[in-house]
């Protein structure tokens, strides 16, 4: 593989976006060559993945018609990553003047827009990227070996979007490619790209709003898969989050001052919360995720928090870790976000679906 990415190396500073005889040759190296390297190596890269991505594959590119300044080949699951636009993977880029090759983990970069191929927005791609970053610093500590700057140098819009995609890399100068360790440091990375996909799988990077919403969608259209196999929680798994939740909720506003009753079962809230007299009541939802910018509510807890508003509150319990054993499902962790002042109007309340009844 060090000869095959040597050649491509020294082939970028001879750049065309023709179909020159240099660019003929870069072609078959990116999309012959390398990719079939990476993927004689899958069944040893595939140790670095839990059992249930068993669907490993290899693509290249060196230019859709015209030939790209910066060519790529990459490692993905088929179901976490369909294509280049979704998802994340590792993939290796060449620095346009042949002076590097970098080996990262990132996610799409583009959306099909009007026909055309259109960069997804900067803030977007940051969101992305720093959700990956986060997961490998919990899971390794650090993001050692990936902790160089990706800079490709090419003049295109293209690859700068490449760029702002990439979660973290490793850079190799070409002069050092000889000594490197080529084959660790495709393990390494491809065992951040399983721990990224099973935060997905426990939905780490959907809002607890998200969630829900799918769960209704599977409702009301059984036979629409999720792209994602295995994606979400089931109902057992749910309660284990839901419990965790309400015990850090009742411990938090414990710690508060507040006596506490666990009204879930019988009321559109979930906690009465009593302090010097004064009671609030408490709406608590726990989930998975990092992100929570969006939650679901029953129609009940909307006109709740509307009509009482000034005495209803919330604590959105997130990051709770689940862990999958033979003896079932248990729930760990978490982090209490304390929204007891909150006012419901200030959010966005979108109505995603409707019961819908034959008029009598």
């Amino acid at each position: 593989m060090k000869d095959v990415l040597e050649k491509i190396c020294d082939l970028q500073p001879k750049y065309s976006p023709s179909n020159t005889p240099e660019m003929q040759e870069r072609g078959r190296l990116v999309r012959s060559d390398l990719a079939h390297q990476l993927k004689n190596r899958l069944p040893t890269l595939q140790r670095a993945f839990d059992a249930i991505f068993d669907d490993l594959a290899v693509e290249a590119s060196d230019g859709i018609g015209r030939k790209t300044e910066a060519p790529w080949v990459r490692l993905f699951s088929k179901a976490m990553s369909p294509n280049p636009r979704e998802g994340y993977y590792f993939v290796i880029h060449f620095a346009a003047d042949g002076s590097s090759v970098f080996f990262t983990v990132g996610c799409g970069s583009t959306i099909w827009s009007g026909g055309d191929l259109r960069a997804i927005p900067d803030e977007e791609l940051r969101i992305r990227t720093s959700w990956a970053k986060a997961v490998i610093t919990q899971r390794f500590k650090s993001l050692s070996p990936f902790t160089d700057e990706i800079d490709l140098g090419a003049k295109a819009p293209l690859p700068k979007t490449f760029e702002k995609a990439t979660a973290f890399a490793k850079r190799i100068k070409r002069s050092d490619l000889a000594a490197a360790d080529i084959d660790g440091l495709l393990f390494d990375a491809a065992q951040r790209l399983g721990e990224i996909y099973l935060a997905q799988i426990d939905q780490r990077d959907v809002s607890q709003g998200d969630q829900d919403y799918e769960q209704i969608v599977a409702i009301a259209k059984p036979l629409r898969r999720s792209r994602r196999q295995g994606q979400g929680l089931n109902a057992v798994e749910r309660k284990a989050v839901e419990t965790q939740a309400m015990a850090l909720a009742i411990k938090h506003l414990k710690a508060n001052g507040y006596d506490c009753k666990d009204t879930s079962a019988t009321e559109s809230f979930d906690i009465l919360a009593t302090r010097m007299g004064a009671t609030i009541k408490v709406e608590v939802k726990g989930t998975t995720s990092d992100i929570c910018d969006s939650i679901m509510m029953t129609r009940n807890e909307v006109d709740l928090h509307r009509n009482e508003k000034g005495l209803t509150g919330l604590l959105i319990v997130s990051k709770i870790k689940l862990d999958r054993s033979e003896r079932g499902p248990s729930a760990s962790g978490g982090e209490v976000e304390d929204l007891l002042e909150w006012d419901i109007d200030r959010w966005t309340a979108d109505p995603i679906a409707f019961q819908v009844s034959r008029n009598r």
